[in-house]
């Protein structure tokens, strides 16, 4: 008896605990079936679409993932990249879950000739992963990492962060290099070549991809790799987003123990001249990436020059390694120690300039003489208001042991990517500061060859963008023709189809 009333009454509190579901569900349902309001929307040729309720109502109910429009909860949060002076707003903005949700946002856009943006981590510099009245398809909502210990493989989708990458292969002594700060979204990253801590030792990210799936601007799904499309995976390795969609990637994996030896090591800023030609000049190893960093904090705090570490040999030989860099001065700041890289891999995210206001030029440079050394340090302009900093992400090693042509990345040979950034608080007037960064980079810009794809500006021309990809540019725009040809993927540093 006691068992019988015990069965009643679960399924009776079960049958009550569902009738509360029951109208939203319905109200779903009654909400998907009655058509959203027409939409006014921008081609990618600038022109003018009208999207029907219909249609946009169509496209909601053929993903699993958000579709928003303007007036709907979540909007204004996916809408937004970090760099904030870039505040657009996209006519909808669709949030997939997965490859078929890919697909169909993918199809949409094509089929209403929509300006199309892509956001993963929403890093670009440059605001290309938004735009005002066009579609964003925002890879928030397609995060997964699985990690196969005994392949030493990662399969990582396409809207995923490098902080999740880091963590699941670390949890079994694996990595692979991916970027400096742990926000950045895979897809952005990858596709432009992906420099981080590791890259001297183990490559860029392109050189550690060993295939690929990617949904193209006809909405057909693609897997690539050495062996099959071989076309398409060469192109998706340094030439950003220009082919269509990266859902699904798998990485190489290597063998790494989870401590290294990390930190920043700052000097006095009067002794930058000193530095850089220390820099210049020592003797690189693979398993030491020193990042050059001169930078002048906003509020007038004193300007300081020095180092990013990362060194991933045996710890106990980590003095004898720095030595040469500690011998340089007595620093202000010394944070360089034993950590785990994943906790080197976060710590700078809190500082992230693209977190206010921030504008950036880049370059690659093949050497560092004099002349580079004294417009460098000469030009540096400082001011109370704003973060001034000058960046180098080191090359060389396992970077450059690879032709130029053997991915889309052609800048083997650079010994270095030198960045100049300032950031203000948003909302105030930037135009002093970009004139003031626009003025020190005339000075160091007849040293540079070329600039790396992630870091395109809305000032790089055509012409530019098509002389950055070297040798590499005409087998670019074969493949651009042959995935692409009516260019749907242009937000990017794009290349223009022929047909």
């Amino acid at each position: 008896m006691k068992r019988r009333a015990f069965v009643r009454s679960t399924l009776a509190a079960a049958m009550a605990a569902a009738v509360p579901y029951r109208r939203p569900l319905l109200a779903h349902f009654q909400a998907v079936s009655q058509d959203a309001p027409n939409v006014d929307a921008i081609t990618g040729d600038g022109g003018q679409v009208t999207l029907s309720g219909s249609a946009i109502t169509d496209l909601k109910n053929r993903l699993q993932g958000r579709l928003l429009l303007a007036q709907d909860e979540g909007y204004d949060d996916a809408r937004m990249i970090l760099n904030p002076s870039f505040d657009k707003r996209p006519a909808l903005i669709a949030q997939p879950t997965g490859t078929a949700d890919v697909r169909s946002a993918v199809d949409f856009a094509g089929e209403n000739n929509l300006l199309l943006a892509v956001k993963c981590g929403g890093h670009s510099f440059s605001g290309k992963s938004t735009c005002d009245g066009g579609m964003m398809i925002d890879l928030s909502a397609f995060r997964d990492v699985r990690v196969d210990p005994v392949a030493r493989t990662a399969r990582v989708t396409g809207g995923s962060l490098l902080a999740q990458v880091d963590h699941e292969a670390m949890a079994y002594d694996l990595v692979t290099p991916m970027g400096t700060v742990s926000h950045t979204g895979v897809g952005g990253l990858v596709t432009g070549g992906g420099f981080g801590r590791l890259a001297r030792r183990f490559g860029l990210a392109v050189d550690n991809m060993l295939s690929a799936d990617v949904v193209t601007a006809d909405g057909q799904f693609w897997r690539c790799s050495a062996n099959e499309n071989a076309d398409l995976f060469w192109g998706i390795r340094g030439g950003g987003g220009n082919f269509g969609i990266v859902t699904s990637f798998e990485f190489r994996l290597h063998p790494m123990q989870r401590r290294v030896v990390g930190g920043q090591i700052l000097f006095p800023i009067e002794l930058a001249r000193d530095i850089l030609r220390f820099y210049a000049e020592y003797e690189a190893r693979d398993d030491l990436t020193l990042d050059f960093m001169m930078v002048a904090p906003p509020g007038g705090a004193p300007a300081m020059v020095g180092f990013g570490v990362c060194y991933s040999g045996p710890e106990s030989a980590a003095e004898r390694v720095l030595a040469l860099v500690r011998s340089l001065g007595t620093p202000i700041v010394d944070g360089v120690q034993g950590m785990d890289y994943v906790a080197l891999q976060q710590s700078g995210d809190t500082t992230d300039p693209r977190a206010r206001a921030t504008y950036l030029k880049s370059g690659f440079y093949p050497e560092l003489p004099n002349g580079l050394i004294d417009a460098i340090v000469d030009g540096f302009d400082p001011a109370p208001n704003r973060t001034t900093l000058v960046f180098v992400q080191q090359s060389g090693g396992a970077i450059g042991r690879v032709a130029n042509d053997a991915t889309a990345f052609s800048h083997r040979d650079a010994a270095g990517n030198l960045l100049a950034i300032t950031d203000w608080a948003f909302g105030e007037d930037g135009s002093e500061h970009i004139a003031s960064t626009r003025a020190y980079w005339a000075n160091v810009e007849p040293f540079m060859q070329g600039f790396y794809t992630n870091d395109v500006t809305l000032e790089d021309t055509a012409e530019t963008i098509n002389a950055n990809y070297r040798e590499n540019y005409p087998r670019l725009v074969d493949i651009k023709n042959k995935y692409d040809p009516t260019n749907l993927f242009r937000l990017n540093a794009n290349v223009q189809p022929t047909m």
